[in-house]
C-alpha cells in the first residue's frame, strides 16, 4: 500500500511531526527509531499500530498504568557478541540484564491486564520470556556493578588473600607510623596516600633516616612520601594478587559473554520491542496533547474529517494561547474532488495541508486530532504539489517544476490516489495555464482519483460545477469586515474579493474603477455575483449557528423538565404509599374499635380474643415474611418519608401564610380603581373579561356577552378603561 514518496512527506511537514514524536521518547533508541517512521504498508499493520497507541492513551486515565519501559541501547554489546572471544564490560552486562528484566516485567503486566490492552499484549506474546540471562548476570555482578566474591572459587580465594594482606599492611604501617612519629621524623600531616598506597609524610631533612621506598614529594619539596620497608614487601605481594584478581575477573566476564552469545537474536528482539513500546508511548503523549482519537474506518472509499485540526498549527497556537479553527471536509464516491477558491489568507492552503498531514499520520499509525465520529479510508498513493518549489540547481522555473510534477501525477494517478494541489495552474499566463490545468483536472477525474485543489481560476470553478462527482468550496469571509472566518463551506465557489479587499486596504476608488474597465464586464458581474452569494451564505451560516445554539438550550431545558417530572412522579408514588398505609391503619382501627365496643357491651373475652386473632391472621396473610433487617429498613424508610411529608407540608403552610400576608398588604396599599360604564373588567380570581353595563353604590352589573352578573366592585379589577371619544 505504501507508495507515498519523500517529496509528499516534506511538503506536508511530516518530518516535523516525527521530531515532535522523537522529543517525547524516553530512550535514545526510541528517538532514533521515531525519526525513521514511514507510512505502513498494509491496513492490518495500520489498524494494529493505531490500536496500540489508543490502548496506551487509555492507560493515562486508569489505575493500571503501564510500567516503565526505559532502557540503555545495547547495539555496541550486540556487535561484540558476534566477535569470537570478545569480552563485554560490566556496564554492558548491566544494560543487558536491565533490558531482560524490563521486558519480563512488561510481559507479566500485559498478561495480567490483557483485557485492557489486548493489542499490546499480543505484541508482547511475540517476545519470549527469558529469565536465564538475568539469572546468569545476577550470579556474577551485584546491584552496585561490582563482580561478586563468589563469582568463582578462585576469585573468592584471591580476594580472601588480598583482604589478609591489606590487614598486614595496615598493621605494619601503623607500627612504623608510631615509631617514626615518636622520633619526630614526620610532618604534621603524618601520612598520605600515593597510587592507592598509604605512605609516611617524612620531613625532607629526615628522609635518609626512614627505611622504605620513596613514592614522591610535595610541591614545595619539604615533605617526602615514603612507603615503610615493613609494608613494602606486603605491597609487592598485594600487587601480584590484584593482577591475578583482574585476570580472573576478565576470565569470568569472558565465560559470561560466551554464555550470552547464543541469545543474540532474542536480545535484538527485546531491544526492538522496548523501542516500539517507547515510540507507542511517545505517540500516546502526542495524541493526548492534541486530543487526538482513533476515528472509524470506512468500508467504502469515504473520508469524512469532522472538526479536524492541523497538528503543528494546533500545538503552536496552544502554546501561544491562541484559537485554532477546525475544518470539516469529506470525500466520497459522489464527491471525489473539491475545488477550494476564495481570497488569499483565508485558510485554503491550511485546509489542504490539514487533510494531507492527517492522512499521512493515520497511515503511519498516529492518532489524529479530529472529532470521534469522523470516518477515514486509506489511499495507496498520496501526491502533493504545494509551495513554490523553484529549482535553482536544475535551472527550473516555478512553472517548469510544476509541469514536471504534473507529468508525474498523470503517470501515477488512479482510483486509489489522493492528490493535493495548492494554487493549481499558477506560474504561467492565466488563460493558457488555466486551460492546461483544466485538462489535467479532467484526467484526474476520469481516472477516479480523489483530491483537493485550491485555485483562483474561474474556468476550474466552472468545471467543478459541471462535473457530477466534483464540487466547489470556499473559505467563508465576514460580509462586513471582509475578515476570514477560517471555515470551509462546500457547494459554492468563492470570490477572490479582489476589488473589495483593495478598497479595504486604502486603494483609491478611482483607480479601482479604472481597473474594472480594463477587464470584461461579464467577468466583473460574475465575480460580483459570487461575492454576493458568498456574503449571503456567510449570513445564513451565522443564522444557522444561532438556531443551533437555541436548539441546544431548548434541549437542555426539556431535559431539566423531564428530570423534574421524574422527581415529582417519585414523590407522588411515595405519598400514595403513605396514603394507602394510613387508610389501612384507619380500617384496622375501626375494626378494633368495633371489637372493643362489643366487649364493652357484653364483657365476653372469648369472642374478643377470637376477633382479634382473626384480624391479625387476616393482616398477616397479606404480608410476605420479611427478615428483621428488612423490617427495620422499611420502618426507617417509612419514618423518613413521613418526616419529609411533614416538612413539605410545613413549608407549604409557611409559604401560603407569607403569600396571604403579602397579598393583604398589597391589597391594602393598592389604590382602588374608579370604574365607569363601559370599562372592561374581570373578577380578581377569574379569567373571563366583561364590560360594566350598570353601577349602583358598591355594586356593578358586568356583561359577559352570554350572561350578566351582579358583583361587588371590591371583587373586580380593571382590564381596560373605556376610551374617551
Amino acid at each position: 500500500m505504501n507508495k507515498i514518496n519523500d517529496k509528499t512527506l516534506k511538503d506536508l511537514e511530516f518530518y516535523t511531526v516525527l521530531n515532535h514524536i522523537a522529543a517525547r521518547c524516553n530512550t535514545e533508541q526510541g528517538k532514533e527509531n521515531a525519526l525513521q517512521i514511514v507510512p505502513l504498508r498494509s491496513k492490518e499493520l495500520i489498524v494494529i499500530h493505531l490500536g496500540q497507541t489508543s490502548e496506551y492513551v487509555s492507560s493515562f486515565s486508569n489505575e493500571n498504568r503501564i510500567p516503565n519501559h526505559g532502557f540503555d541501547a545495547i547495539n555496541q554489546e550486540l556487535k561484540l557478541l558476534k566477535i569470537e572471544n570478545a569480552t563485554i564490560e560490566i556496564s554492558g552486562f548491566r544494560k543487558i540484564g536491565n533490558i531482560c528484566s524490563t521486558v519480563n516485567t512488561l510481559k507479566k503486566f500485559l498478561k495480567k491486564f490483557k483485557e485492557y490492552y489486548p493489542l499490546l499484549f499480543q505484541a508482547s506474546e511475540d517476545v519470549e520470556l527469558n529469565i536465564e540471562i538475568p539469572a546468569q548476570i545476577d550470579a556474577v555482578i551485584d546491584r552496585f556493578g561490582e563482580i561478586k566474591d563468589n563469582a568463582s572459587d578462585n576469585l573468592r580465594i584471591i580476594r580472601s588473600e588480598i583482604n589478609g594482606l591489606k590487614g598486614k599492611i595496615n598493621q605494619s604501617f601503623s607500627r612504623a607510623l608510631t615509631m617514626y612519629q615518636a622520633s619526630d621524623f614526620l610532618d604534621e600531616i603524618r601520612e598520605s596516600v600515593v597510587d592507592n598506597r598509604r605512605v609516611l609524610a617524612v620531613k625532607a631533612m629526615n628522609r635518609k633516616k626512614v627505611k622504605g621506598a620513596v613514592m614522591g614529594t610535595s610541591k614545595t619539596g619539604s615533605i617526602v612520601y615514603i612507603e615503610p620497608e615493613a609494608a613494602l614487601q606486603f605491597s609487592r605481594q598485594l600487587n601480584n594478587l590484584e593482577f591475578e584478581e583482574r585476570e580472573e575477573i576478565q576470565r569470568i566476564l569472558r565465560v559470561l559473554t560466551a554464555h550470552i552469545t547464543p541469545f543474540i537474536p532474542e536480545l535484538s528482539i527485546y531491544q526492538d520491542f522496548l523501542a516500539h513500546i517507547d515510540i507507542t508511548a511517545a505517540k500516546a503523549k502526542y495524541a493526548m496533547e492534541m486530543d487526538a482519537v482513533l476515528p472509524e474506518f470506512s468500508e467504502n472509499n469515504e473520508l469524512y474529517l469532522r472538526d479536524a485540526y492541523h497538528p503543528l498549527l494546533y500545538l503552536t497556537n496552544k502554546r501561544k494561547k491562541e484559537k485554532t479553527y477546525p475544518q470539516t471536509i469529506g470525500l466520497h464516491d459522489e464527491n471525489r474532488i473539491i475545488v477550494i477558491s476564495g481570497p488569499n489568507a483565508g485558510g485554503k492552503s491550511i485546509t489542504l495541508k490539514t487533510l494531507g498531514i492527517l492522512q499521512v499520520m493515520l497511515q503511519s499509525g498516529l492518532l489524529i486530532p479530529v472529532h470521534e465520529r469522523s470516518k477515514v479510508c486509506l489511499f495507496s498513493r498520496i501526491l502533493t504539489d504545494i509551495g513554490d518549489n523553484q529549482s535553482i540547481e536544475n535551472h527550473l522555473s516555478t512553472y517548469s517544476y510544476r509541469l514536471k510534477n504534473m507529468n508525474y501525477f498523470l503517470r501515477k494517478c488512479d482510483d486509489k490516489t489522493l492528490f493535493l494541489i495548492d494554487e493549481f495552474g499558477t506560474g504561467s499566463d492565466p488563460e493558457l495555464g488555466g486551460a492546461l490545468a483544466e485538462i489535467f483536472l479532467e484526467v484526474f477525474y476520469e481516472r477516479g482519483s480523489y483530491g483537493v485543489i485550491t485555485t483562483h481560476y474561474s474556468n476550474l470553478k466552472l468545471l467543478a460545477n459541471e462535473l457530477p462527482h466534483a464540487t466547489n468550496a470556499n473559505m467563508l469571509f465576514d460580509s462586513k469586515t471582509l475578515e476570514p472566518t477560517y471555515q470551509l463551506a462546500l457547494g459554492q465557489a468563492g470570490s477572490s474579493f479582489t476589488f473589495e479587499v483593495a478598497q479595504k486596504n486604502g486603494i483609491p476608488y478611482s483607480l479601482i474603477n479604472r481597473a474594472k474597465k480594463k477587464i470584461e464586464s461579464g467577468k466583473v458581474r460574475f465575480d460580483a455575483t459570487i461575492a454576493k452569494l458568498q456574503k449571503e451564505r456567510s449570513s445564513m451560516v451565522k443564522t444557522g449557528t444561532k438556531l443551533r445554539e437555541e436548539e441546544t438550550k431548548a434541549r437542555s431545558e426539556a431535559q431539566r423538565l423531564e428530570e423534574l417530572n421524574t422527581k415529582v412522579k417519585s414523590k407522588l408514588e411515595n405519598y400514595q404509599e403513605l396514603y394507602d398505609s394510613s387508610q389501612r391503619m384507619i380500617y384496622l382501627g375501626n375494626k378494633l374499635n368495633d371489637a372493643a365496643l362489643k366487649y364493652f357491651q357484653d364483657k365476653k373475652k372469648r369472642p374478643l380474643v377470637s376477633e382479634l386473632l382473626r384480624i391479625v391472621e387476616t393482616e398477616n396473610s397479606k404480608r410476605k415474611k420479611k427478615s428483621s433487617q428488612q423490617v427495620k429498613i422499611e420502618k426507617a424508610k417509612k419514618v423518613e418519608v413521613e418526616k419529609e411529608v411533614i416538612q413539605k407540608v410545613e413549608v407549604i403552610r409557611e409559604e401560603k401564610k407569607k403569600e396571604k400576608k403579602i397579598k393583604a398588604v398589597v391589597e391594602k396599599n393598592k389604590p382602588k380603581p374608579i370604574f365607569r360604564l363601559g370599562d372592561r373588567v374581570r373578577m380578581i380570581d377569574g379569567k373571563a373579561v366583561g364590560s360594566i353595563d350598570k353601577l349602583e353604590k358598591n355594586k356593578a352589573v358586568v356583561n359577559y356577552g352570554m350572561f350578566t352578573t351582579n358583583v361587588s366592585i371590591n371583587q373586580l379589577e380593571l382590564v381596560e378603561a373605556k376610551k374617551k371619544k
